[in-house]
C-alpha cells in the first residue's frame, strides 16, 4: 500500500481496480496547488489540503484576506448553523508535524472574523503531540498549512468549540493513528478531524486507531476523485467526508452545490460495509465512501484562511480540498453533541437533514453513482451536506 501522490495543478486518480483513471484538474485554469508534497512511501498518508497560486505557482503574501473566500459567516449561513452551540465540547484535530506559530495565527484569523478569542490560556485551545505531551515535532510547512487550515474551519463551523491540536511525529499510518488514540483519550472530545489519507488499508491491521464509539472521527475522502477506497475514510470506523463546490445563489437557501471534481469516492476492498448504509444503493460490495460532503472546491467555497508560509512567516490565502470538509462536518457533530454509539450511522437515519447534492461528477466509473451526483446517495457526496445539525 503506498500514498497517493498528487500533481500541483492536476490530478490522477485511481480505479477501484488500481489502474489510473483520467487526470482531473483542480480547477478550470491552472489556480490550484497540492499543500503537502506527495509520497511514495509505504503506509504513510499525506494531507487533503490545496490552495489556490496565480500562474506562477505562488500565493502572494497579504494582509487581508481573500475576497473570493468563505468567510466564517458565509460557512454558517450556507449551512445554517448559525444559533448552534458547541456547549463547551472539543474538536480534536490529528495532522503530522509541528507549527510553533499555531496559537498566534489563529488569533489573527479569529480576530480579523470577530470571533472570539481560542487560547491556551483561556483554556479554548490545546496543542500536543501523539502521545499527549508537550515536546513538540519538528516543523513541516505543508503540515502546518494543514493544521491552520483545519483549525479555521473548526473556528468558522463551531466558533464556541474548544480544540485541541495533537501533532503526530510524522505521517506514517502508525504516528497518525497513535495520535487519534490520545485525542480520544483528551477531556471533552465529542469529534476527531482527520483530514489525510493514503491507499486503501485494512481496518484488520489499523481500525484500532479509529475505532471509538462515542466519538465522531472524520476523515477526508481525498482529492483524487474517483480513485477507490482511500484510509482511513474507507475505515468502517469512520465518517468519510467527501466535497462539493459551493456558490452564493438566489434561491431560498441561497446557495447551490454540485460535485467538487476532486472530491474521492469509491468501495474499499478491505472493510465492512456500513449496515446503516444498507438501504442506500451504494453499489459497494464491502465499505463505501462518501457518507456526507461540505465545501471543497478551493475556487468555489474555498476558505480564505491564515497559514505559515515559514516557520516565522504567515499570510492569508483561499484553502480548499476535502481537508476543509472533513474538519466543517467534526465541528457540526460538535454542534450536534450527538455522537453514541458509531456516529458515521447518523446521517443514515436522518438524510432528510442535509442538502442533497445531486448535480457533477468526480471522473468516470463502472458504477455511475460511485462517480456521478444523484438524489440520494452517491460516491462523491455521500447522503449530502448539512442542513444545521439534524443529521449529526
Amino acid at each position: 500500500m503506498s500514498a497517493l501522490s498528487v500533481g500541483a495543478l492536476a490530478v490522477v486518480g485511481l480505479t477501484a481496480s488500481g489502474a489510473a483513471a483520467a487526470p482531473t484538474p483542480y480547477t478550470a485554469g491552472k489556480h490550484a496547488a497540492k499543500v503537502c508534497s506527495a509520497t511514495t512511501a509505504a503506509h504513510t498518508a499525506v494531507c487533503d489540503a490545496i490552495k489556490l497560486v496565480n500562474d506562477k505557482g505562488v500565493a502572494p503574501a497579504s494582509t487581508t484576506p481573500p475576497s473570493t473566500g468563505l468567510t466564517p459567516s458565509g460557512l454558517r449561513d450556507a449551512y445554517k448553523l448559525n444559533g448552534l452551540s458547541a456547549g463547551g465540547r472539543t474538536v480534536a484535530i490529528v495532522d503530522a508535524y509541528g507549527y510553533p506559530n499555531l496559537e498566534r495565527d489563529l488569533g489573527v484569523y479569529r480576530s480579523q472574523f470577530g470571533l472570539s478569542a481560542c487560547t491556551t490560556a483561556n483554556g479554548c485551545l490545546r496543542i500536543i503531540n501523539q502521545t499527549g505531551g508537550t515536546s513538540l515535532p519538528r516543523f513541516n510547512a505543508g503540515w502546518a498549512g494543514e493544521q491552520a487550515l483545519d483549525v479555521d474551519a473548526v473556528s468558522a463551523a463551531a466558533p464556541d468549540a474548544k480544540i485541541v491540536v495533537v501533532q503526530a511525529n510524522s505521517a506514517s499510518f502508525a504516528d497518525l493513528g497513535t495520535a487519534v488514540v490520545t485525542a480520544s483519550k483528551q477531556p471533552g472530545v465529542v469529534a476527531i478531524s482527520n483530514s489525510y489519507g493514503g491507499g486503501d488499508a485494512s481496518d484488520a491491521t489499523y481500525g484500532s486507531y479509529y475505532n471509538h464509539p462515542g466519538i465522531a472521527v472524520t476523515a477526508s475522502t481525498g482529492d483524487n476523485g474517483y480513485q477507490g477506497g482511500s484510509y482511513p475514510a474507507s475505515s468502517s470506523y469512520t465518517t468519510a467526508v467527501g466535497g462539493t463546490s459551493l456558490v452564493a445563489a438566489s434561491n431560498s437557501r441561497g446557495w447551490s452545490e454540485s460535485v467538487w471534481s476532486g472530491a474521492g469516492s469509491g468501495c474499499s476492498s478491505y472493510n465492512t460495509a456500513l449496515s446503516a448504509a444498507a438501504s442506500f444503493d451504494t453499489g459497494c460490495a464491502k465499505r463505501a465512501m462518501a457518507d456526507v460532503s461540505a465545501a471543497s472546491d478551493p475556487s468555489k467555497g474555498g476558505m480564505a484562511i491564515y497559514y505559515p508560509t515559514s516557520k516565522t512567516a504567515s499570510t492569508w490565502a483561499q484553502f480548499g480540498g476535502t481537508s476543509e470538509a472533513a474538519p466543517i462536518i467534526a465541528a457540526v457533530y460538535a454542534l450536534s453533541g450527538n455522537t453514541a454509539g458509531y456516529a458515521n450511522a447518523l446521517p443514515y437515519a436522518h438524510p432528510g437533514s442535509l442538502f442533497d447534492v445531486t448535480s457533477g461528477s468526480n471522473g468516470s466509473c463502472p458504477t455511475t453513482q460511485w462517480c456521478n451526483a444523484r438524489t440520494g446517495w452517491d460516491g462523491p457526496t455521500g447522503l449530502g451536506t448539512p442542513n444545521g445539525a439534524g443529521a449529526f
